[in-house]
This record gives structure tokens, C-alpha cells and sequence, in this order.
């Protein structure tokens, strides 16, 4: 069977299928590395909302998919940018999935981190920004999970300087009550987060980052990074505070970045981790055995697909995540909240479909096939 897809140009091209997934099954915890994938949420198809209206989330299937990742040993990033936060789920939605994901954490035995921000509220003073944040931190650590401190859009608004940054980080992670990851989110992310940590310049940026960490070292188990700049990731890695871990973002130097070298390595918090979970995972336990060079064949091969669904606007990666998950067969819809569905091109879509399909990614190929070449004559495209 073949599939006719659409080029970047317009052109139709034939594409053949593979017809066998990439042999991967659970395994034992992962022993040499951290790794947490950052998970979408699942639309309900039926529900009359509008774009900017409350999400409304398929509850069981959102949950369905983080038990799948969960069987593979991935722990759970949830309520981050991945699962759209800011982005069509909303703080009253996003303190939902995390009630409900938490729990679920704990019946099956799975590790969850989850986002705690300030996206309740859209400005204001740096008092009403640190409530905003206690308020997210007390439903995170009521739920019983590790928190993620996020970048927040009202500090990057309202703060003056680095000055501001230390004052509220510090407040929070003084009152927290287990060490947190402090995340820094870059502006390719989200373009409200331009001049984090009271400067536009990385350098000066970093060492603000940097000062915060070692004011509170016992509070900070680690430090999610998604700049897409290896170099300077690799060389906060460095600089960070012993036993403060640094959790790779970089969803286009992965590899490379977990690999390590002489001097360290990265832990993973990545979105790209949900369509790659069960071959990530497959991954890192090759590592575990000290395979670098096994684990580096399995990975590489997926960063084309990686840098393709991060692609700028780098913001709608969530687009191409959410329909490998709707192919591989995890969800019964290609629709998101937001209707965010629309936000990448059918060229851009069938580019995914092919590059995963490719690397095996589909736990049933021609279910795969069926459901591309569905949504390929939505757009009148003919088989």
C-alpha cells in the first residue's frame, strides 16, 4: 500500500508505509538517568466550546495515555507547556488534570512532577504574582506530587530587574516543602518570556538563574532547561550546585545531552518524549548497561522527526504531538483544545507521519495509514 502526501510545495508524492512497528516493550526502571515526559492532554471531541472557551478534556483517555507512558517507566511531566498551558487549558482546567493525574500516579505507581505557575492571573504587583504562585504550589503539593516552578508571563511582565526574580524565586522556594525543578522556558516557547530573569542577554540571564540556585541549593532538586542551545546548557550543567541535576529541554540536542561527557550529563524533561516514550525508554535502558553508543543508534535517528515538529513556530509542536498520538492509536480524534489542530500546515502534518512512521513509532502501521490518509481527504487529497 502507498500513500500520496503532500510536499512543502504543493506537489503530491508517493509514500510507501512501513508494514511492522519497532519491536519495543516494558522493561525495568531506569537506573543511570531521570526521565520524565512532558504529556498532552486529550480534547473531547463532543463538547460546543469555541477556541477560547474552558478546554473541555477527555479525561479517560488523557489518563489512558500517561498509564501508557507510566508501563514504560517515563515518569510524568504534567500541566507544562506540553499539555497546553496558556495555550487552551486554563489554571481551573490545569489544577483539574493534575488532582486527577496525581491520583492516578499514586494507584498505578508512577512518578509525576507537576507544573505550578501564575497563569490565574495576567499582570500585577510581585505580591499578587507570589500568591498567584503559593496558590498553584499548594494544589501541586496537595495532590502529592513533585513541583516544577514554570516561568511565569506576569513576573516577565511586571518585574524590573534580576532584583525582582531573586526576591519572589527565593520566597517560594523557601516555602516549599520538598525540593522543586525550576524550569527555565525560553521565548521560542513562548514569546512572553523574552527577557527571563530580568535580562535579554543569556549571560547575564543565567547568572541571575545561577544566583537563585545557590541562595537555596536543598530546595532545588533540579533545573528544567529549554533553550535549544546545547553549548549553553551544557555549560549551566557545569556550573550548577552539587547534587542539583539538570533536566534537558532541548528537544533538538537530546541525545547528545543525556549521552553526557567527561564532565556530566543530562537528565530528560521533554515534550518529544510523548510521541518517542516507548522507544526513549527502550533507549535509556540501553544506556543504563553503559551502551553510549547503542543508546546514541536509537536516539539520533529521531531527532529529524524532533526538530521537525519544533519547527518555528516552535509554540505549535503541541499540533504534531497530539496527531502521532491520535495515529499510534492512543486517541480516538485528531482534535485539540484550543483547536489547536489547525495550527500547522497538511504538508507539516504529513512530513510527522512519514518521519514517524519510519522510525516504527506506530504500534499498528495500518491503523496509521487508514487514519493519515482519513484526514488527507478532509482536505481533498485522493488516494
Amino acid at each position: 500500500m502507498t500513500v500520496r502526501l503532500p510536499g512543502a510545495h504543493g506537489r503530491l508524492r508517493t509514500y510507501e508505509p512501513r508494514t511492522e512497528p519497532l519491536a519495543v516493550t516494558p522493561g525495568t526502571p531506569f537506573t543511570s538517568r531521570t526521565v520524565f515526559s512532558a504529556a498532552h492532554v486529550v480534547a473531547d471531541p463532543y463538547a460546543d466550546v469555541s477556541p477560547d472557551a474552558p478546554a473541555a478534556v477527555d479525561w479517560d483517555a488523557t489518563l489512558a495515555f500517561r498509564r501508557h507512558l507510566w508501563s514504560h517507566g517515563l515518569g510524568v511531566a504534567e500541566a507544562m507547556d506540553t499539555a497546553q498551558r496558556g495555550m487552551g487549558l486554563d489554571w481551573a482546567g490545569a489544577a483539574e488534570l493534575i488532582r486527577r493525574s496525581a491520583a492516578e500516579a499514586k494507584a498505578v505507581g508512577g512518578r509525576i512532577a507537576c507544573g505550578a505557575g501564575t497563569d490565574q492571573i495576567t499582570g500585577g504587583s510581585l505580591a499578587g504574582i507570589r500568591a498567584a504562585y503559593e496558590e498553584q504550589l499548594a494544589v501541586v503539593e496537595d495532590a502529592g506530587a513533585q513541583v516544577i516552578l514554570m516561568a511565569s508571563r506576569a513576573l516577565a511582565a511586571t518585574a524590573t530587574g534580576p532584583e525582582d526574580y531573586l526576591e519572589v524565586y527565593g520566597h517560594l522556594l523557601r516555602q516549599s516543602a520538598e525540593p522543586v525543578v525550576l524550569h527555565w522556558l525560553g521565548p521560542m516557547f513562548d514569546p512572553a518570556l523574552e527577557g527571563y530573569w530580568g535580562a535579554a542577554d543569556l549571560d547575564a540571564a543565567t547568572g541571575t538563574f545561577l544566583e537563585v540556585i545557590a541562595a537555596h541549593p536543598d530546595k532545588v532538586d533540579g533545573v528544567k532547561v529549554s533553550l535549544l542551545d546545547a553549548r549553553r546548557e551544557t555549560d549551566l550543567r557545569r556550573r550548577l550546585p552539587h547534587g542539583v541535576r539538570c533536566y534537558t529541554g532541548d528537544d533538538f540536542h537530546y541525545p547528545e545531552l543525556i549521552a553526557g561527557d567527561g564532565q556530566g550529563f543530562s537528565h530528560a524533561l521533554l515534550g518529544v518524549f510523548d510521541p518517542l516514550g516507548p522507544l526513549a525508554a527502550q533507549a535509556v535502558r540501553v544506556l543504563d548497561t553503559g551502551d553510549v553508543a547503542g543508546f546514541r543508534a536509537l536516539l539520533d535517528p529521531t531527532v529529524e522527526l524532533s526538530r521537525h515538529l519544533f519547527q518555528p513556530p516552535t509554540r505549535f509542536y503541541k499540533t504534531g504531538v497530539v496527531l502521532l498520538a491520535w495515529l499510534a492509536g492512543h486517541q480516538s480524534h485528531f482534535t485539540m483544545v484550543g483547536g489547536l489542530q489547525s495550527a500547522r500546515s497538511l504538508p507539516h502534518l504529513a512530513r510527522a507521519y512519514e518521519l514517524a512512521d519510519a522510525l516504527g513509532l506506530f504500534p499498528d502501521p495500518g491503523l496509521a495509514e487508514e487514519r493519515m490518509k482519513t484526514l488527507l481527504s478532509v482536505y481533498g487529497v485522493d488516494q
